[in-house]
């Protein structure tokens, strides 16, 4: 004769899945941390690329120079004669220590000094590089001296 027994899970079975739960979450979290902190370097250092491709075709538009300014002790950069987009009465200041990027400019070396002065035909005044780091992960950014295009490396 067949018993009728109500269905369902017992405190093994919750356990066993809690369990497992705790394992997957205690994998994924450092990989997710990991991902994270590359993910902040490499934005850090395409917020540094566009940046410089900003200044060099606001040169170009206006016809005259425009000077990029790093700040390697307080992890900031400036354009001058360029506004910020969304206060336009303040000037356009990057700090990249702030989220969402929470990173570091290592080094910066333009000829010998942390300034990048494109002239009014967005020609750069030098070349040169900035390293950005974020935790263990560095990005270089490197400026062709003939052109004045930015790239990561």
């Amino acid at each position: 004769m067949l018993t009728d027994r109500h269905a369902g899970f017992t405190l093994l079975d919750l356990m066993m899945a809690m369990a497992v739960i705790a394992i997957v979450a205690a994998i994924a979290t450092p990989r997710y941390a990991n991902a994270l902190t590359r993910y902040r370097a490499e934005a850090a250092a395409r917020r540094v690329v566009a940046d410089l491709a900003l200044a060099r075709q606001t040169a170009k538009s206006t016809s005259s120079s425009r000077t990029v300014e790093f700040d390697a002790a307080d992890d900031s950069y400036v354009i001058p004669n360029v506004r910020e987009l969304d206060t336009a009465g303040t000037m356009y200041r990057v700090q990249l220590q702030d989220p969402p990027y929470q990173a570091q400019i290592v080094f910066v070396d333009f000829g010998g000094d942390a300034k990048l002065t494109f002239d009014g035909f967005g020609i750069p005044d030098s070349g040169g590089f900035v390293i950005v780091q974020a935790g263990d992960y560095q990005y270089t950014v490197v400026v062709d001296p003939e052109t004045g295009v930015a790239e990561v490396q």
